[in-house]
Parts: structure tokens; sequence; C-alpha cells
């Protein structure tokens, strides 16, 4: 069944059928079109968190120029949650470099909804019998968090903190489908904000002692005698190195797949990382199990209890040795230095973290550049440098990636490959169209029906594999993983929603709750003039990237508008223009 022949059964109020049919069009045609070498370890590093390493910081070959509409506009997409009239205004008098320094600087977004520690205290017997229908919401879901995030995402400055920290909870994934606890995931998450652009190896730190993590991977509490080994083949496999061993640039040695490491390693992680329990503060009448450790609590990182831990040596990767008789501090230590210094671990995260921000398909090159600058802790751009010369540094690493030439080359190599995965479409319009919101319709509302409803993953392998092939052609689409006809016609509603009705009423579930509404009287002294309407739309939401004949079509949907259609023909007119634009493939798909 056809885009059109679905979508002339969707209800949608407002919007002429014409019109509808139109912006199916649009978005549908481009989508089904869419459809190394070297040694794989560094030498043995130092003890010490972060440690330098030897590679050679990466300097930028470009020169500082003007900042086009175009560029701003596509910076906007990369590095934020979307581009508003006020941010590409920001970016073009600033400067790329300087207004990426202020956003490395930034902060204010923090996670702060939801309620608090009881269900893990003596009180919780019964916990929600005498409290309130949305008791699980509050206390035990992840929903709080999900609203904080789509009003720090539309509303805060600290755009580039926000994005990064949403790109790297796509790798260090827990979901709220198999654990449980609002405060625990707050803690969680106001630790990954904090980090995003600090040290990787800070990252990882926080991630094995998440006591919510210990819960989620069986790594809590591990059996010294028989360790659980999920959470040490999670570490290897999807939050480090990845499964094959590759160069700087990311290609497979030898083009095939050598392992990076066996199952022995995978124990020998496991053995090594016992010894850690949950922080005190929990509390249970029956007493905790097992025998010795602390009772469920996840406001805080996990502790030490060296009686449950393994004391023979283990051998990890990069020569470096778990030493037997440490204390369970040391031992990880061991195993961050391990990781970190791993010849994969550059070219595995930093490519991932190029994905989300900036193309689905990066080159080679573009890959080991990214590398080099993240093992160098060091990127020399045009004006000043970026990060602090410290292996795992994360603020060179968004420098290289936002700066190479692969992101700001104003005529892409590729085409457009890298769909706007639904958070990342839904912040876009709301942004784009000066909206307000409580967050509280994108969670059991709007991110089931686009797939993907943030910290509910389906698995720890995220919502979207990064290697999802679009059919027919060579190029992956990892946010394609998640997209089929029902969610295309969700994308059109979901605009829909927001363009033409104005916003989403608020749902009851949030006490004081707002709903989500849109702004659009900036836009009203162009309504007179439809060519010049459409291309304040088409310059803000795709930074020009339109072709003609689409451009065309929608001016002349707009034009249809008129004072003896509608006595709000101003209005409608914008309404029609921002629907058709934001659901084009041009705004959709991105390159």
């Amino acid at each position: 069944m056809s885009c059109l022949s679905i979508s002339s059964n969707v209800q949608q109020p407002g919007v002429p059928s014409i019109y509808r049919k139109l912006g199916c069009a649009l978005l549908v045609a481009s989508l089904v079109a869419c459809g190394g070498g070297g040694s794989s370890e560094l030498s043995k590093p130092a003890a010490a968190e972060g440690s330098r390493s030897k590679a050679l910081a990466v300097t930028s070959a470009t020169a500082p120029a003007a900042v086009t509409q175009s560029d701003a506009v596509r910076l906007a997409d990369q590095a934020t949650f979307g581009a508003t009239e006020a941010l590409v205004s920001t970016i073009r008098s600033q400067g790329i470099e300087a207004w990426l320094a202020e956003q490395l600087e930034a902060s204010g977004s923090v996670y702060t909804s939801g309620e608090g520690d009881l269900i893990h205290t003596p009180q919780a017997q019964n916990f929600c019998a005498t409290r309130a229908a949305n008791c699980w919401v509050t206390w035990y879901s992840s929903e709080p968090l999900l609203w904080d995030f789509y009003r720090n995402a539309v509303s805060q400055p600290d755009q580039l903190r926000q994005r990064m920290a949403w790109a790297l909870s796509q790798i260090v994934v827990i979901s709220n489908l198999e654990v449980e606890g609002t405060y625990g995931f707050r803690y969680f998450h106001n630790k990954l904000l904090a980090n995003a652009l600090g040290n990787y190896r800070s990252v990882l730190k926080d991630t094995v002692l998440s006591p919510l993590m210990g819960q989620y991977l069986d790594h809590v509490n591990n059996d010294k005698l028989e360790p659980n080994e999920n959470f040490a083949r999670e570490l290897l496999e999807l939050f480090s190195v990845g499964t094959c061993k590759v160069g700087l640039d990311g290609n497979l040695w030898s083009g095939r797949c050598i392992p990076t490491y066996d199952n022995a390693t995978v124990r020998n992680y496991a053995y090594a990382l016992t010894g850690w329990t949950f922080p005190p503060g929990g509390s249970n009448a029956s007493g905790c199990w097992p025998a010795g450790t602390n009772c469920t609590y996840l406001g805080g990182d996990m502790v030490a209890r060296p009686t449950l831990a393994d004391s023979q040596p283990r051998a990890l990767m990069s020569s470096v040795t778990a030493a037997g008789g440490r204390t369970p501090e040391q031992r990880l230590t061991s195993v961050l230095d391990s990781l970190m210094y791993h010849y994969n671990m550059a070219p595995f995260i930093g490519r991932q973290l190029i994905q989300h921000l900036v193309k689905s398909n990066p080159s080679p090159a573009y890959v080991q550049r990214v590398s080099n600058a993240f093992r160098s802790g060091r990127y020399v751009g045009s004006t000043r440098s970026f990060g602090g010369g410290v292996n795992g540094d994360l603020a060179a690493t968004v420098a290289a990636i936002l700066l190479d030439v692969e992101a700001r080359n104003p005529t892409p190599t590729l085409p457009a490959e890298k769909l706007r995965e639904p958070v990342l479409m839904m912040t876009g319009v709301m942004r784009a169209l000066n909206a307000r919101t409580d967050g509280e319709a994108f969670g059991f509302w709007w991110g089931q029906e686009l797939r993907q409803q943030l910290f509910r993953a389906p698995s720890v392998f995220s919502h979207y594999p990064p290697n999802y092939p679009i059919s027919g052609t060579k190029l992956v689409g990892p946010a394609f993983g998640i997209y089929n006809v029902s969610s295309a016609l969700s994308r059109l509603n979901f605009v829909n929603q927001l363009a033409v009705w104005g916003g989403i009423a608020p749902g009851g579930g949030i006490v004081g709750g707002t709903g989500t509404q849109v702004d659009l009287t900036p836009f009203m002294n162009d309504a007179g003039d439809p060519a010049l309407l459409v291309d304040r739309f088409i310059n803000l939401a795709t930074g020009g990237r339109m072709s003609a004949a689409s451009r065309q079509a929608i001016v002349t949907a707009v034009s249809a508008w008129t004072p003896s259609t509608s006595a709000n023909w101003q209005l409608e007119r914008i309404r029609t223009a921002a629907y058709l634009v934001l659901v084009s493939p041009a705004y959709q798909v991105l390159n």
C-alpha cells in the first residue's frame, strides 16, 4: 500500500487533503530512495586516569571563513537538538569555532523530576498501595527524566552537552524495560550529562560503578567464584572496543573480522570486576542478599566489598594484568587502562559518535582523523585548540567531528543518507516552531508511535543497530532500522499536530502540566508573500537545501490561502508552509 493511499484515510483536520498528499509524497519519495592496518593494542598505559597518549594532535586544514546560512543550520542539526532562527544568527555572528568553544563550557541542563529513594528504604513495603495512581510513573519509571529531557532539549542553552549525552546514552544503554527506580535513572543520567564533554574513561568508570547498570547486566554482587559474564561481555562488545579488530580508520584488518577477544578474555574481565555492591542507603526488613552485601539502593556509585572480590591475577587486553591480591578499586583501574589504550577504542567509539552527530557513512579518513583526536586528546582548529591532551578527551573528539571537512563541506560527497531519528525529529520541529513543552506527550504516546521511547530501549543494543543497511545501496542508515510505513505516517501526524493544530494539550500525568504549544507569530510579517514565507522556512529548516520543484509546489500550496478562502488566511499560510517544509525529505533526511 502506498503512502498516498494510506494518507487519504488518515484524519488530519485543518490540512486540505491535497496538501497532506503533497507532504506525504515529498517525504516518501526521498526516504524510499535512501532506502586499516596496524597493531591492535597500544603500549601498556600508566595507571593514572586518562593517561596521556602518544598520538598526534589533529590539526584543521581549513582557514576560518564567513559562516553561511546553510552551514550554520547544518551545524545546528549536528550539534544541537534543532535550528532556531536565534541560534543560526548566533552561529553566523560568532563563527563556528567560537560558538563551539562556548558550548564546550556551557551547562545548565539537569534531571530533577520524579520522586526519591523511599522505594528502597523500610517504607517500601506495599509502597504504591496508599499512593496516587501514577505512583509507578513517578517513583519507578524513567518517564520523569523524559519530561526533563524534552524540556531541556527544546529550551536550555547547553545544546552540545545534551546532544553528546544523548549520543553516549545510546552506547552505554540502560533500559527501564528491565530495571526500575526513577531516582537511579536520574543519578546515572545526570552523571552522563556532567561527563558528556569530559573524558570517555570517566563515562566508562561511571558505567561500571552504576548500581542501575549493575542490576541491568547482572554485575552488582557478582559471584567471585563463578561470575556472571553479562556485563563484561557488553563492556567489551558495545561500550569500548567491539568484536572485530579494526585500524584507526575503522576498517577491518585484512578485510575480515579478526576477533578482538575470546570468551576466556570475557571471563577474566568478569572476574576482575567482582567485589562491588550497592551503595549504602537501602534497607529491607528481611535483610540483604547475598550475605555481606548492601541492600538495593541506586542513589550513588557502587562501593567496594573486598570479601566479594576475586583474588587471582587476570590477564586483560593491552598487555595489562589485573594483579592478584589488589583491591577492587585497583583492579578497576587496570580494567580501564586495558580498555582506554586498546587500539580499537578510538575508532569504535569515534565512528559511532560521528554517526550520531554528523553522518551515517563517514569515510575511513574521517574516522581516522577523529580517532587521532580521541587518542591524543587534542584538536587544533583554525583559531584555537580543543581538549586537554589526554587520551579519551571528548571535547577534542567532538571538535574533530564537527570541524572536520566532511562535516563542514558545503557540497557533501554522499547523497542525503542520515534519517533524523524520531527524538531529533520531534525536538527539531519544536525548536523550529518556537515551542514550549512539559515533555509529557513524547513518552507513552509519540515515543511509542515513532518507535523510540527515551530510556526504554528494547535491548542493550539500543533502538537501532549502527550498521543497518539502506535497501538497494551499499550505505548504512542506522535510524532507518526503526522506520516503516506506520512510523512514516506518524511523522506526518506529529508535524501536523504541531504546525497545523498548534500543539498538544496537557495530558494530566504531570501536576500543573502545560502540554506543548508552538508560537507562529514571528512568521506573521512574511505571510503576505508566499515565496518569502516558504523561503524563510526552508532556510531555517534545511539551510536552503530543497529542489526548485519541491519549493514551487509548496509555494503554490501556500498561495491557495487568500482572504477569500479563510478569515485566518495568513495563519493558514504559515501553518501550511511549516507543515510541508518540515515533512519534506530535505528536512527529514540529512546530508
